[in-house]
């Protein structure tokens, strides 16, 4: 028993010298971000880094979307390779290894799910002086809450404590929430207003860009003292998280193929928001294919997205990937989908690339076929699928429609 609290005792007191090593590191930092929110964390992490980098400051970021990287101070993507389940403590040994006494920013993207682990990773890791909340969206109900407002109060566990907090949420039922917590952390809130982006800014990118997440960059260029023509600069600049919505033109089967890569997105109102981006590529001759990719361990969001899919989306043809095949497709039935458009090319089939080509593709009665992947990102057939289009398709021709 003895040796047991000696033990513990020991441990406590590493824990307390680590603790009070790294509070030092952090604290000395100009600008500690602390990224969260359901959709954008990710590009949003990137481009605020890309911003202070252009502005000369000497900036770290860390992002957890697509793949977990850290960003360097060369704005150069260095992959984290895990040996074992990802914790909040790989936020401390980024840190450790990247944040000496010439960085002047850290900027890190929230990767805790449970509200007490935010909630850890922000008073105890990151203690950031701003915050930033993307946004407030229906997913990870399993841990952060049934309802908008709970999700909310979740995602607010990594609000500032005698900060700013940087929001593009403006949803009524959630600002209020919002105002209470900063209120409580004595914190004020500063709202990013998209309008301030113009079409103009958004054109300048070679991927397909929210005004939302952009505005978030130039409000804290705002508030820390960055012009806007540099912010801009770096914001555009900055990498983006391989997982951002990228349009490709292909020519598949004699076919023109639009591939709209949505695998990222996995909720209802930013799968409507993207599909409305992708409506410039349709014409009255475009077959329209959904892909529903779905993953034995969300079981959930499977459910939801069948009912996303006829209710609030529109395809002419539904493809199914990965598991849950057969629930799925009863579900897109019982919601008023015709059953004779459903193509299951999944784990209950498990066919070769060729194959889905072939009738994702080849089997469409159009000449021209956008074809959208979504609900997320990592399947058998979806990494098939992505890695025939990015390295085996041939691209499209624009010659070819004149």
């Amino acid at each position: 028993m003895i040796c047991g609290y000696l033990v513990s005792l020991a441990l406590l007191t590493r824990w307390a010298l680590e603790a009070r090593t790294h509070h030092r590191r952090i604290d000395r930092l100009d600008y500690r971000i602390h990224v969260n929110g359901i959709r954008g964390k990710s590009t949003v992490t990137r481009i605020i880094a890309g911003m202070f980098r252009e502005a000369n400051y000497v900036t770290i970021g860390k992002a957890t979307g697509t793949e977990a990287v850290v960003v360097n101070r060369e704005g150069v993507d260095e992959i984290i390779n895990r040996k074992a389940a990802p914790t909040i403590l790989e936020q401390i040994e980024v840190s450790e290894k990247y944040v000496d006494d010439s960085v002047q920013v850290l900027v890190i993207e929230c990767m805790a799910l449970k509200p007490q682990y935010q909630e850890v990773s922000e008073r105890m890791i990151v203690r950031s002086n701003i915050g930033v909340l993307t946004n407030v969206r229906e997913d990870h109900q399993d841990v952060m809450g049934e309802t908008l407002p709970e999700i909310a109060r979740s995602l607010l566990s990594t609000c500032p404590r005698n900060g700013i907090l940087v929001t593009a949420e403006v949803n009524p039922a959630i600002t209020p929430i919002i105002e209470e917590v900063a209120a409580k952390r004595n914190t004020r809130v500063v709202y990013a207003d998209p309008n301030v982006v113009s079409d103009t800014d958004i054109e300048r990118f070679d991927y397909i860009a929210f005004k939302e997440n952009v505005a978030i960059a130039i409000a804290i260029a705002d508030i820390v003292g960055i012009p806007r023509n540099v912010a801009m600069d770096g914001i555009v600049r900055a990498d983006p998280d391989p997982g951002v919505l990228r349009m490709k033109e292909l020519r598949i089967l004699g076919k023109r193929v639009t591939w709209a890569n949505l695998f990222a997105v996995n909720d209802r109102e930013s799968m409507v928001v993207a599909m409305e981006k992708l409506v410039p590529f349709m014409t009255p001759e475009t077959t329209t294919v959904g892909i529903l990719n779905n993953r034995s361990d969300r079981e959930r969001r499977a459910i939801q997205f069948a009912e996303v899919a006829v209710k609030d989306l529109s395809f002419n043809y539904l493809v199914t990937f990965g598991a849950f095949e057969g629930l799925v497709t009863d579900l897109l039935v019982d919601n008023g989908y015709p059953l004779d458009r459903i193509l299951n090319l999944g784990d209950t089939h498990s066919p070769p690339v060729d194959q889905i080509i072939d009738k994702m593709v080849g089997g469409m009665p159009t000449e021209h076929v956008l074809v959208v992947g979504f609900v997320n990102i990592h399947t058998h057939q979806a990494e098939m699928m992505l890695e025939y289009f990015e390295h085996e398709a041939e691209p499209w021709d624009p010659a070819e429609a004149t």
